[in-house]
């Protein structure tokens, strides 16, 4: 039975008939964590696209967040042609776009027209990561907590005002506040229910500390259907704000108070579902032996997989002590000042990684939790007491501070060339030197404001 909200394609094939159905958008996530695709005619996808997919260029890949061209992509180039790929859809993600009239929409994997895999994408790197823990008799579960602020101008008018004296839904802290969420409600009840409508299980949502800032959280399912669900959401609440005439950001941090999180639930089951991490036994926090091993591979490799929860210069401004984002890389039960946080009993156990902003793109963070998980289960990988106490204040090793030395931790790190292989190594170094490169050559408000008068 196709659950409420997902299509089959019979389905499909009647409501295009019918013309409940007019477009489907096929879409894939680039490495900015962003959907871009197509529009084609409903007819015309059932007719040839669902057989045979569509390609798009291989740039999508290999550019900057403006779209420019950039160099040092072994995979795309002007050398190279800049020829296609092919977008192919996976039609169990095929849904309903319900705040589009007469839209569906279908994820893509991303292949080379060969049919081999384009390894640098998000999705096939989560997807043999998925695989090798597959491998080893076990599935992932995950569930991503994403925050963004809103704000009373649309987006044109942000861009217009170079997105100063932009004016927040809310203007005080609404953190659990009620009335502060009723004051948005309109936007935020049309969210909820266009995601709803596009197959996914809302559970709540609440008030966040910066001023317009809130949360919509999703009940966790497998790790690529979560993947898939958080690219969405993330893509239709801009497109639904948009239409009503607000703007929100998921940016990490948008100024000096409390930046957007993302923060990411990620448990292991057998392939049964049966319990892997938890152990009730375990009087102290639950874990199994396996639980131990999978929380410390977290613990040992959080450091040089921080491109993979902090892609942009703008993530890494988050990690300040006090901010409830994290600095230091301990774990702890129930603890927010760790990085690592393992909440839940039983079949509910599992471990919070705090690291991510809102801009993270979850194939890849998840990629990185699930290899880390699974290296420090084959390797036995021994965890240390879990932190009491505020953590901010210990002499921890910390989350990297800047994008430089998060990049010179991943392309050094052996690990990764051994998880993910040597071209997703050097691809995604080269997306954060053409990041480091970009912010170095701007002129920003503040160098402006410091030095224009006084130097």
């Amino acid at each position: 039975m196709t659950k409420a909200g997902m299509l089959s394609a019979e389905q499909l094939k009647k409501d295009v008939a019918d013309g409940t159905i007019d477009t489907v958008v096929v879409v894939m996530t680039d490495m900015q964590g962003r959907l871009v695709g197509k529009r084609i005619a409903g007819q015309f996808f059932v007719d040839e696209i669902m057989k045979h997919g569509t390609e798009g260029c291989n740039y999508l890949l290999a550019v900057d967040i403006d779209m420019n061209t950039v160099e040092g992509y072994e995979m795309s180039s002007w050398d190279r042609g800049y020829s296609d790929f092919a977008m192919v859809p996976d039609m169990s993600t095929l849904r309903y776009i319900p705040w589009q009239e007469g839209a569906a929409m279908v994820t893509a994997d991303v292949q080379w027209l060969d049919h081999s895999d384009v390894v640098a994408s998000p999705r096939q790197i989560l997807r043999r990561q998925i695989k090798r823990l597959e491998e080893a008799g076990m599935k992932a579960f995950v569930g991503t907590e994403l925050e963004f602020i809103v704000f009373n101008d649309t987006y044109e008018e942000a861009w217009n005002k170079r997105y100063r004296n932009l004016i927040p839904a809310n203007q005080y802290n609404v953190d659990y506040s009620i009335l502060g969420g009723s004051r948005i409600e309109p936007l935020l009840r049309q969210i909820r229910l266009g995601m709803t409508g596009a197959g996914m299980y809302v559970e709540s949502v609440k008030g966040e500390c910066n001023l317009g800032q809130h949360e919509i959280a999703f009940k966790y399912d497998e790790a690529l259907k979560t993947c898939d669900n958080h690219v969405i959401y993330k893509n239709g609440a801009k497109e639904i704000a948009s239409d009503m005439g607000y703007a929100l950001t998921f940016m990490a941090k948008f100024n000096e108070r409390e930046g957007n999180s993302s923060h990411i639930h990620c448990s292991f089951r057998g392939l049964n579902g049966e319990m892997v991490l938890a152990d009730d036994n375990d009087k102290e926090h639950g874990l199994s032996q396996v639980g131990k091993h999978f929380l410390a591979g977290m613990q040992a490799h959080l450091r040089e997989l921080s491109l993979m929860w902090a892609p942009t210069i703008n993530s890494y401004k988050r990690y300040q002590p006090g901010s409830f984002a994290p600095t230091a890389i301990r774990w702890g039960r129930d603890n927010r000042t760790c990085a690592l946080r393992l909440v839940g009993r039983g079949q509910s156990l599992r471990v919070e990684n705090r690291v991510p902003g809102g801009d993270v793109n979850p194939y890849l963070a998840v990629a990185g939790m699930i290899a880390a998980g699974l290296d420090g289960i084959q390797k036995k990988l021994p965890l240390e007491p879990a932190f009491v106490g505020n953590a901010y204040a210990s002499d921890s090793e910390f989350v990297p501070h800047t994008m430089e030395m998060a990049q010179k931790l991943w392309s050094e790190s052996a690990f990764v060339k051994e998880a993910f292989g040597e071209e997703v190594q050097k691809h995604y170094t080269n997306m954060a030197q053409v990041e480091i490169e970009a912010y170095g050559k701007a002129v920003t408000d503040w160098e402006l404001i410091r030095n224009f008068e006084r130097y």
